[in-house]
C-alpha cells in the first residue's frame, strides 16, 4: 500500500486538529513556519549538490508538507485549499506555456514540424509574465517593472534578479568594461567611507551603504560573465572550509593549538595546503 496526496492532506489536518492534534503544529502560524519553509528549500538544494538522491527524495517530501502545512491554514482561514493551489498553479503553466499547450488545455497540442522557435518562446514568456505583472498590480498600487522579484529573496539573488530585469529593459552597461571601472570605484568609495567612520568624521551607516554597492557590483560582474554568484561563494565556502579543517589536522598531528599559533605560522600552512591543492589538480 502507498500513501496519496490525499492521506496527506488528511494527515495535516489530523495535527492541526484543536483537540487531538500535535501541540506544536497547532501552536504555528504561516509566519512561524517561514523559516522551517526556507530551510527545507536549502536542504533540497544541498542533496542536490550533492549527489544524495535517496536523501533527496526525503527532503522532497519535508519540502512538500511545507506547502501541505500551509494549504491547511489557508482552508481553515478560508483562503484557500490545497486543491485551489494546484488548480492554480496548473492555469498559470497552461497559459505560460503556449508553445506547448496551443490552446490552453491539457489536451491541446503543438505541432512537432511547426514548433515555435527559443526567440519565440522567450518573448512570449516575458510578455506573459508582463502582462500577470499588470494584472496583480491593477488596484491602486503604480505597476513597476521591477514587480514580483521576491523581498523574502536572499539579497544575493534578488540583486541579480534586478540586475536582469532591469537589463531587459535597456538598462544596463553595454559591455563589461564599465563594470570592471565601477568595482573600482566602488572599492574607493568604501575605502573613504571607512578611513571617514574611523576617524569619527563619518558612520557606520556609510560604511554599510558603500559594501552593499560594492556587493551589488560584484553581482553585475558575475551577470557579465555568466557566473551564478551565489554559486561561486558556495565554491569559495567550500573552498576555505577545507583548507581550515586541513589546517587544524597538520596542528592536531603535531601537538599544536591553533589558539597558540601566530598569524604568520598559520599562513604558512594554508600555503602548504594550496600547494598540495595545486599538485593535485595538475596530476
Amino acid at each position: 500500500m502507498s500513501y496519496t496526496i490525499e492521506d496527506l492532506k488528511t494527515l495535516m489536518a489530523r495535527l492541526r486538529d484543536p483537540e487531538t492534534g500535535c501541540p506544536w503544529d497547532t501552536r504555528q502560524s504561516y509566519d512561524t513556519i517561514v523559516p522551517h519553509t526556507i530551510e527545507e528549500a536549502y536542504e533540497v538544494a544541498d542533496a542536490i549538490e550533492r549527489g544524495d538522491f535517496p536523501h533527496l527524495k526525503d527532503e522532497l517530501g519535508d519540502l512538500l508538507f511545507q506547502v501541505i502545512f500551509y494549504a491547511q491554514l489557508g482552508r481553515e482561514d478560508g483562503h484557500f485549499d490545497f486543491d485551489a493551489i494546484v488548480d492554480h498553479l496548473v492555469r498559470k503553466l497552461l497559459r505560460r506555456h503556449p508553445h506547448v499547450f496551443p490552446e490552453g488545455t491539457l489536451d491541446s497540442r503543438v505541432d512537432p514540424e511547426h514548433r515555435p522557435d527559443d526567440a519565440w518562446i522567450k518573448e512570449s514568456w516575458e510578455r506573459i509574465k508582463a502582462e500577470e505583472r499588470a494584472e496583480k498590480g491593477a488596484d491602486d498600487r503604480p505597476v513597476s517593472r521591477l514587480d514580483g522579484i521576491a523581498r523574502a529573496l536572499p539579497a544575493m539573488a534578488r540583486a541579480e534578479k534586478l540586475q536582469r530585469r532591469a537589463a531587459r529593459h535597456g538598462f544596463d552597461w553595454p559591455e563589461i568594461a564599465p563594470v570592471f571601472d565601477k568595482l573600482h570605484e566602488e572599492i574607493d568609495e568604501l575605502k573613504e567611507a571607512w578611513r571617514a567612520a574611523e576617524s569619527g568624521q563619518g558612520d557606520r551607516d556609510a560604511v554599510e551603504d558603500e559594501l552593499g554597492d560594492l556587493l551589488f557590483v560584484c553581482v553585475n560582474l558575475a551577470r557579465f560573465m555568466k557566473v551564478n554568484p551565489e554559486q561561486a561563494l558556495k565554491r569559495t565556502n567550500h573552498k576555505f572550509e577545507s583548507r581550515f579543517r586541513a589546517i587544524e589536522r597538520v596542528l592536531a598531528r603535531e601537538g599544536r593549538d591553533m589558539d597558540d599559533e601566530s598569524l604568520e605560522a598559520l599562513d604558512a600552512i594554508w600555503q602548504a595546503v594550496k600547494g598540495v591543492e595545486r599538485q593535485d589538480q595538475e596530476g
